[in-house]
């Protein structure tokens, strides 16, 4: 019976695995799709050690600039659903099978820059952390997005992917040096 005191909060983990990964959770696009690349990265915590519990969801628009949603115009794709779950590996990696996202309109009709949203589940959370991808060789789009443009220029470099051979790398970092930035909602 409580006393009418507060619950305490939980944590979003270490218990990621028992209900939220299903088997095509990583794979935005199918294997083999025109286009296809990979976002690789490792989550870090504070100390720099790799969390091999956490999880990493993202949304995304198509190559197109347009959402797998039904309020889209150019929305319900059946190659591409736009959302991605996975879990980290023992060395905290991740890796989502997706197409470079187009771009989309942002605050006031402003196009933004290519990016992917992203949301990192974790022990020692007590809610998801939101961030954002965006891509080293999108430079031009870059230098010109309204969100990006917010973001202090010595920590923009926390958002942006760079290309590897099979895609791009994206690193996140929960805290402490060279911390992701990450989003208020």
């Amino acid at each position: 019976m409580s006393d009418g005191g507060l619950t305490p909060s939980q944590t979003v983990g270490p218990y990621l695995a028992i209900g939220l990964p299903w088997p095509d959770g990583p794979h935005v696009v199918p294997e083999g799709s025109p286009g296809a690349v990979w976002i690789r990265g490792t989550v870090r915590d504070g100390n720099g050690a790799p969390l091999p519990d956490a999880l990493v969801e993202t949304w995304q628009a198509d190559p197109a600039g347009h959402f797998d949603h039904p309020d889209d115009p150019g929305g319900r794709h059946t190659e591409f659903r736009g959302f991605g779950r996975c879990p980290t590996d023992d060395g905290g990696g991740y890796a989502i099978l997706t197409r470079k996202p187009g771009r989309v309109p942002g605050p006031g009709g402003v196009e933004q820059a290519p990016h992917i949203a992203v949301s990192v589940l974790a022990r020692g959370l007590l809610n998801r952390v939101v961030t954002r991808i965006y891509f080293a060789d999108e430079a031009a789009a870059n230098a010109a997005d309204p969100v990006l443009a917010g973001v202090p220029a010595d920590r923009r470099a926390t958002l942006i992917a760079r290309p590897i051979d099979d895609g791009y790398r994206f690193d996140i970092r929960l805290q402490g040096d060279d911390e992701t930035v990450f989003f208020a909602l």
